[in-house]
């Protein structure tokens, strides 16, 4: 439950994804429930989140802004719902300004 409270755009829960958890798995109700909060929390960043997020965290692994920008551009094609098609340039004005 504390997720929700860092996360305000997640105001409800999915009682029927979480109905099916409880019986296609061993999950609780209250682990499920746990799941599915962490997954929409997850994928409740926007674009511009996701990119900023993912530029930290692969500049910290000493990779250069060329390979980190090429790597976003990829993988935001496999975001839950998928941005529009951003340019290097507007990847890196969302970091930059």
């Amino acid at each position: 439950m504390r997720k929700l409270l860092l996360y305000p755009r997640i105001n409800r829960v999915h009682d029927e994804l979480v109905d099916h958890l409880t019986r296609s798995t061993p999950l609780s109700r209250g682990e499920a429930l746990r799941v599915v909060q962490d997954v929409l929390a997850y994928f409740d960043e926007t674009a511009e989140e996701y990119v900023r997020r993912r530029h930290r965290e692969l500049q910290s692994q000493g990779l250069v802004n060329a390979t980190i920008f090429e790597r976003i551009e990829a993988e935001l094609k496999y975001r839950a719902v998928a941005p529009p098609e951003l340019t290097l340039r507007q990847l890196r004005r969302m970091v930059y300004g």
